[in-house]
C-alpha cells in the first residue's frame, strides 16, 4: 500500500470514520511492510507521548535533542510537562486511574522503589540497548538518560588558595565565608562524611547520626540551602555565598557567567544518574514509549542536551563528539569521573525517606 493511502487510512481511523474492526481488515497485508514502517503506522499508536521533567530550560532543550526528531520519524508529537516528576507526583499519577504522563525524568532510587511497587513498566532492554550505557548504571525500571554532578563552585577572588576538599569546604576558619547546600540532602550527607574522613570505600551505607550531627554544628554558615538549580546560581552570583554545593550543570553556567571568579572542581565530586521511566498504563502506549526511550541513546542528540543544559552524556559513545575546549565540564569524561564518587541509589531506594525527614527537621529547626 502506498505511503499516502496508509496517511489517509490512519487518518480515518484517528477521526473515527473507519472502525477498528475494519481497520484490522486493511492493515494485514501491512505484515509484509518493514518492521520500523509497520510500528509507525499501528492503529494503538497514539497521537502523542508526555515526557515529565523538571521544567525551565529542559524544556526547550528535550523538545530540540529528542521529541522533534522522534516526531519527525514517527508522526507521534513529544509533549514536554514541566511540572516536575516527583516521587509523590509519579505515585498520585500512577494510582490516580486516570493516567496522562507517559515518561519521567526519574531519580533512579526513585524509579526503583516504585517499579517494586508496580507503578512502573520494566524497561524492555530488547528495544532500549544496553551496550548504549555506562557499566554500572542500568535499572529493572530506569533507563539511564543522562549525569550530573554535585560538586564545590568557590569564588576565586575570596581564596586565592583554592579548595579542593570536601573537608576544606567545612573549613571555615581556613576558607572563612557563606556557604550553599541542597535543601534534599542528597549530597549533603555525603559531604559531611567526606568532611569526617570517610572516603569512597566506606562511603556507604551512610552513617545518617554522624552526618546529621556535623551539619547541626555547621548550619550556621549555610545561608542558603537551595531546593532548585537557579537558587544555588543566585546564591553564588551575588555573593550571598562564597562557597557551594552545586549540580555541575550549573557550575558550568555560574563560572560562564562571572567570566570565571567562580571556579568548580570535580575531586570528591558526587556522581548522580538521571534516568528515564515508563508510567504503567502509560496513555502513549508502551511500545511507543521504549522507543522514545531507544531514541535517546542516539550520541548526536545526547550531545545536544549536553551543549544546551550540561548534561554528561548517559551513552559513552557521545564523549568524543563533545569540542576538545568543552570535555572538562563533561562529569562523565574518565578524568572527571575518576576524581568522582557514584551516588549510591540501592541506599537512596532504601532510606532516603526517612532520611530527608531528619535532614529536613535538622536544618529549619
Amino acid at each position: 500500500m502506498e505511503a499516502k493511502n496508509w496517511g489517509r487510512l490512519l487518518a480515518a481511523a484517528e477521526n473515527g470514520t473507519i472502525n477498528r474492526r475494519n481497520f484490522t481488515k486493511a492493515v494485514g497485508a501491512a505484515l509484509a511492510l518493514p518492521v520500523a514502517l509497520r510500528a509507525s503506522l499501528s492503529f494503538a499508536q497514539a497521537k502523542e507521548l508526555v515526557l515529565v521533567n523538571w521544567g525551565g530550560d529542559a524544556i526547550k532543550a528535550y523538545g530540540e535533542a529528542y521529541g522533534n526528531a522522534f516526531e519527525e520519524k514517527t508522526g507521534i508529537a513529544v509533549k514536554m510537562d514541566g511540572s516536575g516528576p516527583t516521587e509523590g507526583a509519579i505515585t498520585a499519577q500512577a494510582k490516580s486511574g486516570n493516567v496522562t504522563w507517559d515518561i519521567v525524568d526519574a531519580d533512579p532510587f526513585s524509579a526503583i522503589t516504585l517499579g517494586k511497587q508496580g507503578l512502573l513498566q520494566p524497561i524492555d532492554y530488547s528495544v532500549v540497548d544496553k551496550s548504549k550505557t555506562r557499566e554500572g548504571f542500568g535499572w529493572e525500571h530506569a533507563m539511564s538518560a543522562y549525569f550530573f554532578s554535585y560538586v564545590v563552585a568557590y569564588d576565586s577572588e575570596l581564596y586565592p588558595e583554592a579548595p579542593t576538599s570536601m573537608a576544606d569546604f567545612f573549613d571555615v576558619e581556613k576558607f572563612p565565608g557563606s556557604r550553599a547546600m541542597y535543601k534534599w540532602g542528597v549530597s549533603s550527607w555525603e559531604a559531611a562524611l567526606l568532611a569526617d574522613g570517610a572516603t569512597a570505600a566506606n562511603l556507604y551505607p551512610l552513617d545518617l547520626d554522624k552526618a546529621h550531627a556535623k551539619l547541626s554544628a555547621f548550619k550556621e554558615h549555610v545561608v542558603s540551602f537551595w531546593g532548585g538549580g537557579a537558587e544555588s546560581q543566585t546564591a553564588m552570583l551575588t555573593g550571598e555565598a562564597s562557597m557551594g554545593i552545586v549540580w555541575s550543570t550549573r557550575a558550568k553556567l555560574i563560572e560562564e557567567e562571572s567570566d570565571g571568579r567562580i571556579k568548580y572542581f570535580w575531586d570528591e565530586g558526587l556522581l548522580s544518574p538521571g534516568a528515564m521511566a515508563v508510567l504503567e498504563n502509560n496513555p502513549g502506549g508502551r511500545d511507543n514509549a521504549m522507543n522514545f526511550l531507544a531514541s535517546m541513546q542516539d550520541p548526536a542528540k545526547q550531545l545536544v542536551m549536553f551543549e544546551m543544559l550540561g548534561q554528561g552524556p548517559a551513552n559513552p559513545a557521545a564523549d568524543d563528539l563533545i569540542p576538545d575546549d568543552q570535555k572538562r565540564h563533561n562529569c562523565v569524561a574518565p578524568e572527571n569521573m575518576a576524581k568522582q564518587i557514584p551516588l549510591d541509589m540501592e541506599w537512596y531506594a532504601e532510606n532516603y525517606s526517612a532520611a530527608l525527614d531528619t535532614y529536613l527537621a535538622m536544618i529549619s529547626a
